[in-house]
């Protein structure tokens, strides 16, 4: 693959990418656009069976999980990079986890039983509120560690000035010097954080927290590999998912 063959490539999975994240608000948010967002979260209503509707939706979130957990090892990635080629690893997972999500989007089974509504005008706007913040904080903490890096486009760009890329330090800016994964916990509010929670809705949330809870633990046991005992002494210091008060607590 030539050098900038590999740059459009990287650009253009950042813009699937991006395209889709866009869109990923849209669906957990449940918002309106017309003709633009023709499915979210809760609509259109299934029309199979509640059963047949949560197996579905346990599926797809399950490929997400799969597709994640299993191509972010390193394990697979040293036999991955036997076929595509190092600088656009990276633009590869984060192209196929773009298509994962655009079918989640496609065949997800809303399921309209309303589990919790708010109408009342401080609280609703206080969830979306928090709603925003979640997103917010996931796309701050992307920049905090190379949000470039994270999606591809430095290898990429690297490989096509004719560089070698350096390998990552390990450094806490801001947020992560107060939990270990800002990105995760932004994902956490914006997931539960809605004035008007259905069954589809918290099927999705739940299950998209669980994911997320067991693949801290196997991105953890990489930190762990990759940088030693820096990352130790920092999960023996700072809170998972929640700031740490009053020193060294269990991890």
């Amino acid at each position: 693959m030539s050098r900038a063959i590999s740059l459009l490539f990287a650009v253009a999975a950042y813009a699937v990418f991006f395209a889709t994240f866009l869109y990923l608000i849209v669906f957990v948010g449940n918002l309106d656009f017309g003709a633009l967002t023709p499915r979210t979260v809760d609509r259109p209503a299934s029309t199979l069976p509640l059963g047949a509707a949560i197996i579905v939706n346990l599926a797809l979130i399950a490929l997400f999980g799969v597709q994640h957990s299993v191509m972010a090892r390193q394990g697979f990635k040293r036999a991955w990079t036997k076929i595509v080629p190092r600088h656009v690893e990276r633009s590869f997972f984060v192209l196929i986890a773009s298509l994962v999500l655009l079918v989640m989007f496609r065949f997800w089974q809303p399921i309209d039983m309303v589990v919790w509504s708010i109408t009342a005008p401080i609280a609703s706007n206080t969830l979306w509120l928090l709603f925003w913040a979640g997103w917010g904080t996931v796309l701050i903490s992307t920049f905090l560690i190379n949000h470039f890096e994270l999606f591809g486009l430095q290898q990429a760009w690297v490989y096509a000035r004719g560089r070698e890329l350096t390998p990552p330090r390990f450094h806490t800016p801001f947020l992560y010097r107060w939990v270990r994964h800002p990105l995760y916990l932004g994902f956490f509010v914006a997931f539960w954080a809605t004035p008007h929670m259905t069954a589809g809705h918290l099927l999705l949330a739940a299950g998209m927290s669980v994911y997320m809870l067991i693949a801290i633990r196997y991105e953890e046991r990489d930190l762990v590999a990759f940088h030693g005992r820096d990352y130790e002494d920092y999960r023996g210091r700072v809170g998972m998912l929640l700031p740490r008060f009053g020193g060294r607590t269990a991890r």
